[in-house]
């Protein structure tokens, strides 16, 4: 069996064992691939990286804010390896995750978002990216764009000091803007769309509006990103050394999750603060298509 047991159910023992090997075992995609992603990635959204000294040169735990339908991660992953040769694994939605995208997804870097996973990644020493958001904030409203919606998550800091690692915080601007929202995912089981969706069986009772996402418009109103300027900004490391193998506090557990999303929101104010000082200086084509 794969990461799916026989009923096609994800995350039991073996599967998830399965998994750990595989998410090991794999090896970045590099050559050619790489450097067409890392090409492409670079002429659509030409990303600037921002106090990149403060990247540890040992394994970390990088933690983000998240953008909607989570493409930051898909552009951090490429660029990482490619500039630094950092093999980051991101943690992702077991929503994402079946026998088909399993075997791209690790070898992009992905792996799932489980604990027991984390843990065996840790123990390898390997990089790992986390978004503490998850899907709340990968589905997020237009008004909610860089804003953090982390409710009371504490995991990432548990396993981090439970294994010693360094915690680096990231912030992302550009990736929210993506996508324009026609209709907001909480608002779209009351509209005319929303009730045809209904009746195909996509929607129903028992749907979640706080993680449906927005009905997106791309690039010339398709589905394809817009390319907007993205800016990555790393903030200050959280070494967690000092804890490894010990229980945290309350009191410790909020400190430090504070500390990185202080962090993370510095990051973003200044980054904004960048994009709106650049905007004037792009091309014409470039604001054309970003509008």
């Amino acid at each position: 069996m794969g990461v799916f047991d026989r009923d096609n159910q994800p995350f039991d023992d073996e599967g998830i064992a399965n998994h750990i090997r595989q998410a090991i075992e794999a090896k970045p995609i590099k050559g050619l691939f790489l450097e067409s992603v890392y090409q492409t990635v670079k002429l659509a959204f030409k990303p600037t990286l921002f106090k990149q000294g403060n990247i540890p040169d040992r394994p970390c735990l990088f933690v983000a804010n998240h953008a909607l339908f989570a493409l930051d991660g898909m552009m951090f992953l490429p660029i990482m390896l490619h500039d630094h040769g950092r093999f980051i694994r991101s943690m992702s939605d077991k929503a994402l995750w079946n026998d088909v995208s399993k075997d791209m997804l690790i070898k992009s870097g992905g792996i799932i978002g489980d604990p027991r996973v984390c843990s065996a990644l840790m123990e390898n020493g390997n990089d790992l990216l986390v978004f503490p958001g998850g899907a709340y904030e990968a589905c997020k409203t237009e008004a909610e764009s860089y804003s953090l919606m982390w409710k009371e998550r504490y995991g990432f800091i548990k396993l981090a000091a439970q294994y010693g690692y360094t915690i680096v915080p990231v912030s992302f601007v550009g990736p929210d803007e993506f996508y324009s929202h026609r209709i907001e995912g909480q608002e779209l089981p009351n509209t005319l769309m929303g009730k045809l969706m209904r009746n195909l069986g996509v929607l129903n009772d028992n749907t979640r509006t706080d993680i449906l996402p927005p009905i997106p418009s791309g690039l010339l109103g398709t589905l394809v990103p817009k390319p907007h300027p993205v800016y990555i900004q790393f903030g200050e490391a959280v070494d967690l050394s000092g804890f490894q193998g010990k229980t945290l506090t309350t009191e410790q557990l909020q400190t430090f999750r504070s500390k990185v999303a202080t962090e993370i929101e510095t990051g973003l104010s200044d980054l904004l603060a960048v994009r709106d000082l650049e905007k004037s200086s792009q091309g014409r084509l470039r604001r054309w298509l970003t509008r």
